[in-house]
């Protein structure tokens, strides 16, 4: 917390002050958002904001405080307010140091599921061509073992993986061993529909402490509708494989994500009623993203921004009154920006990041053998445009892919701090870039901000949760918990 400097330290309103930068957004007739390089925030009023830009403020004139407090303003000798500012920003970068700690290796592009959202373009399970092979898995290990990271994370994608469970297999073993010669950390994460979950998957998980993440959307009839699959039994699958995997692996040892298509904007209480009859601990409400079938079922017209945001807040509020209610349930997302805007930890979600993620937070392997920036830029492919493909495992190392020309433009275009209509945001400092998406949207990786779907959720949700903050004292408490260590 800042410490005010007693009135006896200036001899004038404005000797030895200076501004240090921020930026601001007007929110009302009279009221401006202000925020300093690392995000703090404050309220000013139209002739409070005239005031500090003319610094006619001195301490005990309750605005030169609240300034102060914010960071806002600085005297001329105040060397260690400057310092605290520097070191709070390294902090807020150090996701920096650990460079590509998740490597996603898309085992296979064949599922079972005709989701008419599917962000992969999957294929048809008779289509084996599209597996990866023991040797494609073999140099990516070569090359996720390259990271720099003391700890990795190896996640299973497809398609639906468990249609090449062998591979999953041989895949863990492998790294294993490595990390045993190496001195480097491995977890693993699956991400399946869990059909095809079966006793032998569940033991296997278990002895090799793997994490399941799957998809749910809610109750069965809007699932089904979502998630078709011979059978229309998708729901049924996916619950059953949830609570199997609960019980044998633990609690916390799956999680579910779901996506909102146009038939889920007025069921949020469902969607919601749902995660809790399971057990849960929260949800993650998802917007559908601009990427494979998505698009070409014209899915990702069906809404926009505004309308998705709407659902949004009901979902919010609904999961505060249940916490209010007494029951701990958080919505993930909130979660994440909240630990971006009350504490300067850095967090490994990439959509919160500048620069963005791709590369340098993590690398996806193809069935092929093809090397992606990021899961997105993978899905782009499947479509034609290899835009963020990177390179092959049979002739790129860690090193050449991580440097390439591709990835260091599409990374050059996400700082925030500099890139047009970011570095004036109130909301810069806890926000990312997501190059694959405005690439995919508007053909262009950084992106008109003011044109962007992205930007517009984004300053939404920040906006919503500092009215809540500022507002609403009990649910503000429920809030600061989420983001709590």
């Amino acid at each position: 917390m800042a410490r005010f400097l007693p009135p006896e330290a200036f001899s004038s309103a404005t000797e030895g002050l200076s501004l240090l930068p921020f930026n601001l957004e007007r929110t009302g007739t009279n009221q401006y958002l202000v925020s300093n390089m690392v995000g703090d925030f404050v309220r000013l009023t139209e002739a409070e904001l005239s005031r500090l830009v003319d610094l006619q403020i001195r301490p005990g004139d309750g605005l030169y405080e609240k300034a102060y407090a914010a960071h806002l303003v600085s005297g001329t000798n105040q060397t260690g307010q400057r310092q605290l500012l520097a070191l709070r920003l390294r902090s807020r970068m150090s996701f920096l140091r650990h460079v590509t700690p998740l490597h996603i290796f898309v085992v296979t592009l064949r599922c079972e599921h005709s989701c008419p959202y599917c962000q992969v373009s999957r294929q048809s399970t008779d289509r084996s061509r599209f597996d990866m092979t023991e040797q494609t898995a073999a140099r990516a290990l070569d090359v996720a073992f390259a990271s720099p990271s003391a700890r990795i994370k190896i996640e299973f994608q497809g398609g639906e993986p468990l249609l090449n469970f062998p591979l999953i297999k041989t895949i863990v073993s492998a790294a294993k061993a490595r990390s045993t010669t190496v001195g480097k950390r491995v977890d693993f994460v699956i991400a399946s529909n869990l059909a095809l979950l079966d006793a032998a998957v569940l033991e296997f998980c278990k002895s090799n402490d793997i994490l399941l993440s799957t998809s749910l959307d809610g109750p069965a009839d809007l699932h089904n509708k979502n998630r078709p699959r011979p059978g229309g039994n998708s729901h049924e699958l996916a619950v059953t494989g949830i609570r199997r995997a609960r019980e044998t692996l633990g609690e916390d040892r799956v999680g579910a994500l779901m996506t909102t298509t146009e038939a889920s904007l007025d069921r949020v209480d469902d969607i919601i009623d749902e995660y809790l009859q399971l057990g849960l601990d929260g949800i993650f409400l998802r917007p559908l993203s601009p990427f494979g079938f998505a698009v070409k079922t014209k899915q990702y017209q069906k809404y926009d921004a505004q309308k998705w945001l709407n659902f949004y807040e009901r979902g919010l509020r609904r999961v505060l009154e249940i916490n209010r209610q007494g029951k701990p349930f958080r919505e993930f997302y909130a979660a994440l920006i909240l630990t971006r805007m009350l504490s300067d930890r850095p967090i490994g979600y990439v959509d919160l990041r500048s620069p963005a993620g791709v590369g340098l937070g993590a690398l996806v392997y193809n069935y092929d053998g093809s090397v992606f920036a990021s899961d997105e830029g993978r899905m782009l492919a499947e479509t034609g445009d290899d835009a963020f493909r990177l390179g092959h495992v049979d002739h790129d190392s860690y090193k050449s892919l991580v440097l390439s020309d591709k990835l260091i433009g599409a990374i050059s275009s996400t700082l925030t701090q500099c890139a047009p209509e970011c570095s004036t945001c109130v909301y810069e400092s806890h926000c990312g870039a997501d190059p694959v998406y405005h690439h995919a949207t508007q053909g262009d990786a950084l992106g008109i901000k003011p044109l962007s779907a992205f930007c517009a959720r984004q300053k939404g949700i920040m906006g919503l949760l500092l009215d809540i903050l500022d507002n609403s004292p009990e649910d503000a408490a429920i809030l600061r918990r989420w983001a709590a260590p």
